[in-house]
């Protein structure tokens, strides 16, 4: 009998960078990202309407995989929420399948028990850095520890799944408008995802293991700084991806903030549950099987 070769064990990366608008991202030097890009697409995403342009619903969609119309999140309060019925989907696999799933984040929505939250409840391991004040500076530095945290974690230990939150774009955005600081702020959390990137590349297992990664977008933001309206500056997103279910020009579509959490759940190879009832679809495709396998 012929003996195969032990599959790759699926591993997903989710990055999320808070409020980078998408004409901005076109034009800065953002190497790391590119280099996704280059290993699979980057695709602007339009924020479904009726979702409101906010953190809060926006993370919501992308990591539940359904509309606020089902997980209840309607601003960065998230009291009213039904998450409990709609988890996240490091929550779940946890839960469910007792996945090992990583979350790091340094804005207290996503992860503190207070106004409704967290947005993720029960990841096997979390890691939060709060910010030390509500400035550029110190949401930089937030940002720079919430990463060593995950470079740590990426390169050391074997989450699964993980999601690794950036704010610090989306805080300057908002202090200082999106002028020449906001831009500085978006090459930097590229820095930041070229260190996770380079993390996984270098664990002593990555040969074995196929990565998925996945980095995403909430909103944009208008000039002078905010976000919240209908203006396209404020509902264009945007997802990059590669892995083993996207190769290089493989077109995937249009892509939707639910499609994030879906995607995941086909990346680890782990069926959709229609009782979950999920907005999202995943948009890789499973490559062919070669005849006589």
């Amino acid at each position: 009998m012929p003996v195969h070769p032990a599959s790759p064990a699926p591993r997903v990366l989710v990055v999320g960078i808070d409020g980078v608008r998408y004409d901005h991202l076109r034009e800065l030097p953002t190497p790391n990202l590119d280099a996704v890009a280059a290993s699979g697409f980057l695709v602007p995403v339009e924020i479904d309407p009726g979702t409101p342009t906010m953190s809060g619903p926006c993370w919501a969609t992308i990591v539940t995989g359904v509309n606020p119309a089902k997980h209840g999140v309607w601003g960065n309060n998230l009291t009213g929420n039904r998450l409990d019925v709609f988890p996240d989907f490091a929550t779940r696999l946890a839960r469910q399948d007792g996945r090992r799933t990583f979350v790091a984040a340094g804005w207290d929505p996503l992860v503190v028990q207070r106004d409704g939250g967290p947005l993720f409840r029960a990841p096997a391991r979390l890691s939060f850095v709060a910010p030390a004040a509500h400035t550029t500076e110190a949401w930089d530095e937030c940002d720079e520890q919430v990463t060593a945290e995950a470079v740590h974690v990426l390169a050391g230990s074997d989450p699964e799944v993980s999601f690794v939150y950036l704010g610090a774009v989306d805080e300057t955005g908002h202090l200082d408008g999106c002028g020449g600081t906001y831009r500085e702020a978006v090459t930097r959390a590229d820095e930041r995802l070229g260190r996770l990137l380079a993390a996984v590349r270098g664990r002593a297992s990555y040969a074995e293991e196929a990565w998925t990664v996945m980095v995403v977008t909430d909103h944009g933001h208008v000039d002078a700084g905010g976000h919240g309206g209908d203006s396209p500056e404020e509902r264009t997103a945007w997802l990059a991806g590669s892995g083993p279910l996207f190769p290089p020009g493989t077109p995937v579509g249009t892509v939707r903030h639910p499609d994030v959490a879906a995607q995941v759940y086909a990346s680890l190879g782990r069926t959709i549950d229609p009782h979950w009832t999920l907005d999202g679809r995943p948009f890789g495709q499973p490559a062919p099987v070669p005849a006589g396998v």
